[in-house]
């Protein structure tokens, strides 16, 4: 059985009402890439494809939405969209999930 990673993400599409699956996302740890991953059909990564240790420090998500919008034959304000925060404590979960529609997006620390 597969261990949930300690940072997921999970990509909700609001102009859909459903989750943006396809979307490959790079995780960055300061301005190294530690791992890749694509989302699923429920629009989540909860495993990554290269494995990573979790230390205190800052981490950025970079999701690659223009081909998910493309294949929809959507216009799109944005070609990417990038969230950094910061890990504090490695004995926590982080889920830092994306809302996201062509022209704006939001963020959050999930659970």
């Amino acid at each position: 059985m597969t261990q949930k990673a300690a940072i997921t993400t999970h990509i909700l599409d609001l102009t859909r009402g459903a989750p943006a699956d396809a979307v490959s996302v790079r995780l960055y740890q300061g301005d190294v890439l530690i791992s890749e991953g694509v989302t699923d059909a429920d629009g989540r990564i909860v495993t990554w494809q290269s494995e990573f240790s979790l230390i205190a420090a800052k981490y950025r998500l970079e999701f690659d939405v223009e081909p998910y919008f493309a294949r929809l034959a959507s216009n799109s304000f944005y070609e990417d969209v990038h969230i950094s925060f910061r890990v504090s404590s490695v004995d926590e979960h982080y889920h830092v999930p994306l809302l996201l529609s062509p022209f704006g997006y939001s963020t959050y620390r999930g659970s």
